[in-house]
């Protein structure tokens, strides 16, 4: 069998049927591109970016699976509103025949004074061969029957076809739905054509109704219903482009990025907002992207600069225009609007669309004005009797009852950072927190609701309030994402804490916490904001304080919200901070209350791990564990205290002097918070542990050595282990 070419896979291993599979090599095999392309209805924009990666995944795995592809085939794969695909070279145009070794029954039970047993039969059909042709192999076990069966490879058109259809309806989607009365399927979108080529062949998948041929179509406005037949898959995206369709995704993002450069330059002195998620947004709405530069009236320079963007951006889908130099940050919103087009049109044709782009700009812009000036006949302070009528949660009551909790909740956090060299403005604090959710009673956040927060800061400002409160009612949902910014004020960082704890805490206390993936009232993303803020922040609090502070007297509510809240820290600490998961359990394993203590511990980790001493103390140190653990475990007892009489062997004696020489010295720099400078100093007692391991026995047969040993152990694990567990490092080999 070691002989044997190509590769061996063991499919099934059992006491009766024992089979190795060997596959010949791809390179004996013909090969083709492979092309296949589903043609849809338009799909939301949201979806198509997953939707694209996992149909390229599936595809990949699929013909790897079918032995088609080599393991680790590359491919790529497109993406437009109306279609996704994926092309990949090298897919052999038939698979190979796998021989299996069989073994089946003994031969004792296999035959009987000679003759076949019904055994023996059966697995002779098995195999596909006659009883006659039953070989004799002698493993550990005996003596065993066995045969070699030959199973023959299916075409790849064959197998495409028939594990295609799987995949597609395996695709994940946010919604689907059904269009044809009485099938089955489901999909996204309705199916509008289908491409499966292998070489200059088509394969014929069939799905949602279509048989795939070679026939796809271009964009829907300027090339119509004309059909692109294709004649090889490596025709695809220059046929495509003919037809006014850049397929490939990143292509038409450059493509948008360029055309809104070269609109902007025909204004000297402009330059157009940067805005990854808007032009990603708009690079899945479109197949042939153009840009046009359009204006608007300077008037509508006086309103907020927030409402302006977020109508052409969150309502339009325009990019706001600048003046001022990117370097400096000082651009000064410009009476412009930059919008991409998924057409293309001559002089006339693009002066007439940017006349009906700027007339509904215009109508949207009069909207805003009329509910900033309306809104501001009623003062925030008038607002606040209205939130009664405002419900937040059935069993919670209503925004005027959360925001009297909110405002508790922040004496009760200013009270606890009281001397820890913290400064607040604690009554613009309290103003901020009566007056945070009265927004929600205007008429311009119930039309722009995306600038809830921001509108009642914006009012705050307009109405003379003081600046510190303002500027906390502005910023109290930051964080909404991890890549968001945290509040700029020490008031705004405390009234978004106290805003997300109290929501946490009554909804846990309801028993409406997060269960796998359903979160609906966005619990996770309160608890991120609150670990992003005290770990981004100079806020010297502590989640358990945060829990009790919101909580009161519960303590299993508070328990439940402490196990929450370091979920999320071990959350941030792997996503944001890009820590490894071995490190953030090491460190989290010590303590998960200080955000910036456990990011700085991580850090320091970090840093060090890849010392060839610190990796050794580490192993000695999940050793040192792993033998205190078996001894609790039979009930083998450690010493209270390390008697140094009883330290007999000289590896001994040296471990506990040195580990007693460093315990000082590491405590004073863990006090300084001096983590890696600390973690320094633990890896230079490598020596003292490798000779300890290769000349002392722990588990002594002497009972009061075996147990000052122990307590020797505990001793040093106890005197090193407060930055890190660092047991549960994971060191190479």
């Amino acid at each position: 069998m070691n002989g044997a070419p190509g590769f061996c896979g063991w499919l099934r291993e059992s006491d009766s049927d024992t089979r190795c599979a060997f596959v010949a090599g791809f390179e004996l095999r013909t090969m083709a591109d492979f092309l296949f392309e589903i043609g849809l209805e338009e799909v939301p924009a949201r979806m198509i970016a997953g939707a694209q990666a996992e149909l390229e995944q599936r595809v990949v795995k699929m013909l790897e699976r079918e032995r088609l592809v080599q393991s680790g085939a590359v491919a790529k794969s497109f993406a437009t509103p109306r279609r996704l695909a994926v092309w990949l070279k090298g897919v052999a145009e038939q698979q190979e025949d796998v021989a299996e070794e069989l073994v089946g029954p003994s031969v004792k039970v296999a035959y009987k004074d000679g003759v076949a047993t019904p055994a023996a039969v059966a697995f002779a059909k098995k195999a596909g061969v006659q009883v006659g042709a039953l070989k004799t192999i002698t493993n550990a076990k005996g003596e065993y029957l066995a045969a070699t069966s030959v199973k023959a490879g299916r075409g790849a058109a064959e197998v495409i076809a028939a594990e295609m259809p799987k995949e597609l309806a395996g695709i994940y989607w946010a919604k689907n739905m059904y269009w044809r009365a009485g099938r089955p399927e489901r999909f996204v979108r309705p199916v509008r054509w289908m491409v499966a080529m292998l070489g200059e062949k088509t394969v014929p998948v069939e799905f949602g109704g279509y048989v795939a041929g070679s026939v796809t179509y271009g964009h829907r406005v300027l090339f119509g219903e004309q059909a692109i037949v294709l004649k090889a898959p490596g025709e695809y995206e220059d046929a495509l482009l003919g037809g006014f369709v850049v397929a490939d995704v990143e292509v038409r993002r450059q493509r948008i990025r360029k055309a809104l450069d070269h609109v902007t330059r025909t204004v000297p002195g402009l330059r157009w907002r940067e805005d990854h998620e808007l032009v990603d947004k708009l690079t899945q709405l479109t197949e042939w992207p153009t840009a046009l530069l359009g204006g608007f009236e300077k008037e509508y320079l006086a309103l907020p600069e927030e409402v302006l963007v977020t109508v052409m951006r969150d309502h339009q889908n325009y990019f706001a225009v600048e003046t001022g130099s990117p370097k400096t940050g000082d651009g000064k919103l410009a009476p412009y609007f930059l919008a991409v087009l998924n057409t293309e049109a001559d002089e006339a044709g693009v002066a007439v669309i940017r006349h009906g782009n700027e007339r509904v700009l215009r109508a949207r812009f009069n909207d805003a004005r009329f509910f900033w000036e309306f809104d501001q006949r009623v003062p925030l302070i008038e607002r606040v009797a209205l939130l009664e009528h405002v419900t937040f949660q059935k069993d919670l009551g209503s925004y005027a009852a959360k925001a009297e909790r909110v405002r508790e909740l922040c004496k009760r956090l200013v009270g606890k950072i009281e001397g820890r060299g913290f400064a607040v403005d604690t009554n613009a604090l309290l103003d901020a927190a009566s007056l945070a959710k009265t927004d929600l009673t205007t008429e311009l956040v119930k039309e722009f609701t995306e600038l809830q927060g921001e509108v009642g800061g914006l009012y705050a400002r307009a109405q003379g309030i003081r600046p510190a409160a303002c500027d906390a009612i502005y910023d109290q949902y930051r964080p909404v994402s991890m890549e968001d910014r945290i509040p700029r004020t020490a008031e705004g960082q405390l009234l978004a804490i106290a805003d997300k704890a109290d929501t946490i805490a009554g909804m846990f206390g309801l028993g409406l916490e997060p269960t796998g993936s359903k979160d609906p009232f966005a619990l996770r993303r309160a608890a991120n904001g609150i670990v992003k803020i005290l770990g981004e922040s100079s806020v010297e609090l502590g989640l358990g304080e945060i829990s009790r502070a919101a909580v009161g007297g519960d303590e299993e509510l508070v328990r439940k919200i402490e196990v929450f809240f370091a979920e999320r820290l071990e959350f941030y600490l792997r996503e944001a901070k890009g820590q490894a998961y071995d490190v953030v359990k090491a460190v989290l394993a010590i303590e998960a209350n200080d955000v910036r203590d456990a990011v700085a511990r991580a850090e320091a980790v970090t840093a060090v791990r890849g010392s060839e001493d610190f990796a050794a103390v580490s192993s000695a140190f999940k050793r040192m564990k792993n033998i205190l653990a078996q001894a609790r475990e039979k009930g083998i007892a450690a010493s209270a205290r390390v008697d140094i009489a009883l330290l007999t062997e000289p590896a001994e004696k040296a471990l506990a002097e040195k580990s007693a020489e460093l315990a000082a010295k590491v405590k004073w720099l863990r006090a300084e918070k001096s983590y890696k400078a600390a973690l320094e100093e633990i890896a230079t007692l490598r020596p003292q542990v490798d000779a300890f391991f290769e000349a002392v026995m722990v588990m002594a047969p002497d009972e009061a050595v075996r147990a000052n040993r122990l307590a020797l152990l505990e001793k040093v694990l106890g005197d090193f282990s407060g930055i890190a567990d660092f047991s549960e490092i994971v060191i190479a080999g």
